[in-house]
């Protein structure tokens, strides 16, 4: 037993990598982390209270996790989607279109809400259109919900691509060839098998919208009680030099992230158990 410790390895020994391991996430999540603890605790429990619990700073958490959910689910139906074509099908433009799937890794922020704005205001492509029969998009919930569905999308199908290319097409013949539907062979063959990858897909995407700024401010108008984000917000605070305001309204959206993705953890710990079983 103990000579399994004694093997060779290309990298360096468990007590070297380990301490590496620790040390860097030290300084890249820990020290980071704590210093929003720190600072938040030069508040009062009243005062903390009261600068979490105003109603604008209530109001831009709803639109920050209500939007960035929003937008995880509708990446995770379409990112589905999107992956299963790329995968399954062969056409012309075949990576092209696989290549504009990482097209938000590389594109700034800022630029995206820029273009999405121009694509959704009153006078855009997109906007001119649809805003005379009554649908508003640019500086309301749903154009902040579109900037969050585009900086999410490539985490889901990146995600499901690989889980779909290891899916045995002879299984889905096998259950069609039994009889079975073609959704029953979706509900009872297939999604069994992606479903932890599905949830890991909108984990990443939801904890990417919940941070995001750039693609935001643009498209949201910044109105405050209506299309006001929490991290807009919280730029705001610092701007104002009130830097323990800022943080505790940044304390409150990392425990609230933090529990949301220990529960979305949990449930995929519970698929991946029940396909092992």
């Amino acid at each position: 037993m103990a000579s399994k410790w004694k093997q060779r390895s290309v990298l360096p020994g468990f007590g070297l990598s380990m301490g590496f391991t620790v040390l860097y996430l030290s300084l890249i999540v820990l020290f980071p982390l704590s210093a929003i603890f720190i600072k938040t605790s030069g508040l009062t429990l009243l005062q903390f209270w009261e600068t979490i619990s105003d109603p604008r700073v209530v109001a831009s958490y709803k639109i920050s996790f209500g939007a960035s959910f929003g937008a995880a689910i509708i990446n995770v139906i379409f990112g589905f989607i999107v992956a299963w074509v790329l995968v399954r099908y062969s056409f012309p433009g075949k990576r092209f279109v696989d290549a504009l799937v990482d097209l938000p890794f590389a594109l700034p922020t800022a630029v995206a809400g820029i273009a999405l704005t121009t694509i959704y205001s009153q006078n855009g492509w997109i906007g001119r259109i649809i805003e005379p029969m009554g649908f508003k998009v640019a500086y309301t919930p749903i154009g902040i919900m579109i900037a969050l569905t585009f900086i999410g999308i490539p985490f889901v199908v990146r995600t499901l691509q690989p889980v779909i290319e290891e899916l045995q097409k002879e299984t889905e013949e096998a259950s069609v060839s039994l009889g079975a539907s073609r959704w029953r062979t979706f509900r009872k063959v297939i999604f069994p098998e992606l479903l932890p990858a599905a949830l890991t897909g909108f984990t990443l995407a939801f904890a990417r919208a919940v941070g995001e700024y750039g693609s935001v401010v643009f498209i949201s108008g910044n109105m405050p009680m209506k299309t006001e984000i929490a991290p807009l917000l919280i730029m705001t605070k610092l701007e104002q030099y009130d830097y323990t305001g800022a943080t505790a309204i940044a304390l409150v959206m990392l425990v609230v992230s933090f529990l949301l993705l220990l529960v979305i953890n949990f449930l995929q710990w519970r698929a991946n158990r029940f396909n092992v079983t």
